[in-house]
């Protein structure tokens, strides 16, 4: 084949994945069904980073400092949320790609509308808590009284809106493990397209519009999300996708729900985990003054903005696992791992290196508080210190996942997090005199030594028994 032939190839498997035509992913080559999945879920992915670097862009051109340590404040308590979403969707993902390994179509349609129903009614409760709460919540996390006369509204709206996140993430999570990753990606272009949009508009004020500040951020995030999860709503039950979706399936089935929560618990646990020890780690950040916080706060928007996408290369891999499985042909999925380890390690690996010699002119373009720039170029640095490791142990996390062994990351994640990072960050930071800079520093240690752990344990294979 010349090398024209090559590139035409190449440009029409790129249309196929970005059109979403489903494929079986059990049979022929790993690198075509890698490539296939990954690159509407990298795009995806990278779609749901901009949400995170749009608001902090714009916010910042308030030129308050406030302004932006309450976004940072916000983030920390959502991430709590987010945990609950990214569980529920893991076992979404692993129930419905399972069946439609086994290809039980019907069955993974019962699985989708379950996981939403569990999805809704967490929502609702953290948004009643979220209306009434919200400036305890802040408070509670370390806010000065600037920062909540600033940014208590952008709380509020979050946390009310917060049924935008969990659907979305919900629904992703379904087309994820149908193998439809393309309409994932689809719905949050459509999001963030919005969100670039009203962003400005409802921060700075436009027309009739007046400027709601910090707030406006709340209010344009929500309306991108919230359309995007209406679009899901109408694929789904447009009858268009391999999940075809009836009245039948909208009975509440109690033993699918069951076996969904047991699935997701792992999942959940180890993200509350994970985003527990962020939270301790802005606590012990806000010692350091508002400079800090925003610095940091800036600077994890930006590493957010990398590790998404490559999360979707994670989520690739979790399906190949879910779906091999379900066709019984455990070999081929832990080859699917390593191959898509190894390819997001590369990336990583070079994401790494331009943190390391263009973390100040990143971060320009940000802020010109010189203090802030100075603490968010050492938090970029360090943490990328990481990324190699990093990138192969996101994989071989998402495909314990993917495989229903939620279990494994969960213990991983309470032993290196909450053992390691975060007594760690203090020790660093306060009784070693090292200051931001030992809080950053915990980081990458704590991580690397995650992802050697997980390696080691994911060979012994164990996960390939898992039954969901």
């Amino acid at each position: 084949m010349n090398s024209n032939s090559k590139l035409i190839s190449f440009f029409r498997l790129v249309r196929q994945a970005i059109r979403g035509e489903e494929e079986n992913f059990t049979e022929g080559s790993i690198n075509r069904a890698i490539f296939l999945l990954s690159l509407p879920m990298v795009l995806e992915m990278a779609m749901e980073s901009l949400f995170a670097v749009v608001d902090i862009f714009y916010v910042s051109r308030l030129n308050n400092t406030d302004a932006v340590s309450a976004i940072g404040l916000t983030e920390s308590i959502l991430t709590i949320i987010y945990s609950i979403a990214i569980g529920l969707s893991m076992g979404a993902t692993a129930m419905v790609a399972r069946r439609i390994g086994e290809k039980n179509k019907e069955g993974a349609a019962i699985a989708a509308i379950q996981s939403l129903y569990i999805g809704f009614a967490a929502a609702l409760i953290f948004s009643v808590a979220g209306f009434f709460f919200h400036r305890d919540l802040l408070t509670m996390m370390g806010a000065t009284e600037g920062i909540l006369s600033t940014g208590a509204n952008y709380a509020k709206w979050m946390l009310i809106g917060n049924f935008s996140v969990m659907l979305l993430f919900l629904f992703n999570a379904i087309y994820r493990g149908t193998g439809n990753a393309a309409m994932a990606m689809r719905a949050l272009w459509l999001s963030n397209i919005l969100n670039i949009i009203l962003d400005p508009i409802f921060i700075f004020g436009l027309g009739p519009i007046p400027s709601f500040g910090v707030e406006g951020a709340a209010i344009a995030t929500n309306i991108g999300r919230t359309i995007g999860v209406a679009y899901q709503v109408y694929y789904m039950f447009s009858g268009k996708g391999i999940l075809k979706v009836n009245r039948s399936h909208l009975v509440v089935r109690l033993d699918i729900i069951k076996r969904l929560l047991k699935v997701s618990a792992g999942g959940t646990a180890q993200f509350l985990i994970g985003s527990a020890s962020w939270i301790f780690l802005v606590k012990i950040m806000a010692n350091f003054g508002s400079a800090a916080l925003a610095g940091y706060t800036i600077a994890i928007r930006v590493i957010i903005f990398t590790i998404l996408p490559s999360w979707g290369l994670a989520n690739a891999a979790a399906t190949l696992v879910g779906q091999n499985l379900g066709a019984g042909q455990p070999d081929r999925a832990e080859k699917s791992v390593w191959r898509t380890g190894y390819y997001n390690m590369a990336f990583l690996g070079l994401v790494m290196i331009i943190f390391l010699v263009s973390s100040r002119p990143i971060l320009n373009f940000f802020t010109n508080d010189q203090e802030v720039i100075d603490y968010g170029t050492n938090c970029l640095q360090i943490i990328a210190l990481g990324y190699l490791f990093y990138g192969y142990g996101m994989v071989i996390t998402q495909s314990f996942n993917g495989a229903g062994d939620t279990r494994t990351p969960t213990i991983l994640n309470l032993i290196f997090f909450w053992l390691v990072q975060i007594p760690l960050a203090y020790l660093l930071s306060s009784t070693f005199g090292f200051g931001a800079n030992g809080v950053f520093s915990a980081v990458p240690i704590a991580e690397t030594a995650l992802a050697i752990t997980g390696i080691i344990i994911f060979k012994k294979g164990k996960w390939k028994e898992m039954k969901i």
